[in-house]
């Protein structure tokens, strides 16, 4: 037991044992995934992430020793959005011909996301600083650290709370839109990319093609107005 602590010890302070780990943990979730048929309860991200937040709670390992390791994946994050850029362009027909009601859409998810969060917090007795750090909730993660940080939130409770909204999101969002017997990609993925980022995202690009583009749409207009309108939202509260 003795020369296992020493090995783990060992190990835990090379960088490339978290980057393995966090690959590992992924590549079990999407095994799951795969297993259990793509049921969206099934999430990968949200069983990567219960695998490695055990494993760091068990062994004791600080969360920045982790990242030192898991950087490299989080460097990916800017370059993974950018490509969201490909199949917006090979669907850009059919955003033009539905431009008016994404804006009305992007107007509605974006504000709701926002109201909804600050209302709801407030209601319970939230402080300033939390307001502030929920506000920007459903954009991507580097655009909400930066939107909470400005307005004096917490960076690190925010990406915490973006991540969670992703994976609701994903979670949910094909059941639901389903139950509403919402048939149109172009408006299943939208929404889902609006309310929950990346994350959902990823899920509308499983379900179908377009739906995954116009996901990466909505990901990205919101992230833009979110950072235009939540100091204005935010001192109504």
């Amino acid at each position: 037991m003795t020369d296992f602590i020493d090995i783990w010890s060992y190990l835990s302070r090379e960088p490339l044992l978290w980057l393995t780990a966090t690959l590992a943990a992924y590549a079990i979730g999407d095994a799951c995934f795969r297993a259990a048929n793509r049921m969206p309860l099934v999430n990968p991200v949200l069983i990567a992430v219960t695998l490695l937040g055990t494993l760091l709670w068990a062994t004791g390992t600080p969360y920045a020793d982790y990242f030192e390791g898991a950087q490299f994946v989080h460097f990916l994050l800017g370059p993974a959005t950018v490509a969201l850029a490909v199949p917006l362009a090979l669907n850009l027909p059919r955003l033009k011909s539905a431009l008016l009601p994404v804006i009305a859409a992007l107007l509605a998810g974006s504000l709701t996301a926002i109201v909804t969060a600050l209302a709801i917090a407030r209601a319970f007795g939230a402080d300033q600083v939390l307001l502030a750090t929920l506000a920007p909730k459903s954009t991507t993660a580097p655009v909400a650290i930066g939107i909470s940080d400005s307005l004096g939130g917490s960076p690190t409770l925010t990406a915490v709370l973006v991540i969670l909204t992703g994976i609701t999101g994903a979670v949910i969002a094909t059941p639901l839109l389903n139950l509403l017997r919402l048939t149109d990609w172009r408006a299943r993925g939208f929404a889902t990319g609006t309310a929950s980022h990346g994350i959902g995202t990823a899920r509308a690009f499983q379900v179908h093609p377009v739906a995954g583009a116009f996901a990466g749409l909505g990901m990205a207009l919101n992230a833009i107005l979110t950072a235009l309108i939540a100091p204005w939202i935010l001192s109504l509260f």
